[in-house]
């Protein structure tokens, strides 16, 4: 064997072991950690945010982390399989499974970083909301604090989270904790329909993350940049853990919402019957919750969006 030969075979059994020993590290040392830099803040708990706050739960948390006793006490994440055995934790007053020990700040910046009080980053199975407005975050942890039934102590323990590689080593290379906004965040007016639309699309309800082309292409900070943003084609698990692909709500004639009218929309939105008579597919649930008012300032964002061509099987 040459010396040139045994040099290439050297470099490349070099580079197996390097790697090797990488994927050893990342293995073992699991989800990173950060600095959790949460400020002192102190969220007054009022009946019109815990009202507000009980409302965004409904549509944003409930699905997740609703137990089988009726209360936030967490549950096995089937549909995040990919990222390994994953539980929505606990978020009711338990004094141990639960989330008495965070603090308002440390609640803030959970939510809008996705870094837990220790310091751990939790990847993308949990949604973060740097563009949600100061009041309503406010809201969530005010609903949180409060005497409501659902956030009442909860015993169940939903289990420990054991990632898979992939989420280790994507938590080290593509998902990282977004940054604190550095200024108050306020929503804009309802009556900008539009900017009102966009916000409670991107901002509050998070709907373009599904809605997008995938969840891997996803600029959380920069929504419009997602790739197929808001025309479909994400794939997502229904309950018997089949895929479907999220809908296309751009107004392309032959593929989107082109040929929806308002009304079509709203009751969609609110109570799951499409206007073919078909009901909504889980993940996607009806949102009652929604008003009116809410659900038509959403489409008068969606008429601004560029149209994408995707048929969505």
């Amino acid at each position: 064997m040459s010396k040139a030969i045994k040099i290439v075979l050297f470099s490349i059994l070099g580079i197996i072991l390097i790697l090797f020993i990488l994927a050893m590290y990342v293995n073992i040392s699991g989800i990173p950690s950060y600095e959790n830099e949460a400020e002192e803040l102190s969220v007054e708990v009022t009946d019109a945010r815990v009202t507000e706050g009980a409302r965004m739960a409904g549509i944003l948390c409930n699905q997740c982390h609703g137990s089988t006793d009726g209360k936030l006490g967490g549950a096995y994440m089937a549909d995040a399989a990919a990222f390994g055995e994953i539980f929505a934790p606990n978020i009711t007053q338990h004094p141990v499974f639960g989330i008495t020990d965070y603090t308002d700040g440390e609640l803030a910046y959970l939510l809008r970083t996705g870094i837990r009080k220790d310091g751990q980053y939790v990847p993308p199975w949990m949604p973060k909301f740097p563009h949600l407005s100061d009041e309503d975050l406010f809201s969530i942890i005010a609903f949180l604090r409060s005497d409501h039934p659902m956030v009442q102590p909860s015993d169940h323990n939903p289990g420990e989270i054991k990632p898979s590689f992939l989420s280790k080593i994507l938590s080290r290379t593509a998902f990282k904790p977004l940054p604190y906004p550095e200024g108050p965040v306020e929503a804009p007016m309802p009556s900008d329909r539009v900017a009102y639309g966009k916000y409670l699309a991107v901002a509050k309800f998070d709907c373009f993350g599904c809605h997008s082309a995938s969840f891997q292409h996803i600029d959380i900070m920069n929504p419009e940049n997602s790739k197929g943003y808001f025309g479909g084609g994400n794939i997502l698990m229904d309950k018997e853990m089949n895929e479907i692909r999220s809908s296309n709500l751009t107004m392309d004639g032959e593929t989107g919402l082109g040929t929806w009218t308002e009304e079509e929309f709203i009751k969609t939105l609110r109570f799951g019957m499409r206007p073919d008579g078909k009901p909504l597919r889980f993940p996607m649930m009806p949102a009652p919750m929604i008003t009116d008012e809410e659900a038509s300032s959403i489409w008068a964002y969606l008429q601004t969006i560029p149209k994408i061509s995707n048929m969505i099987e």
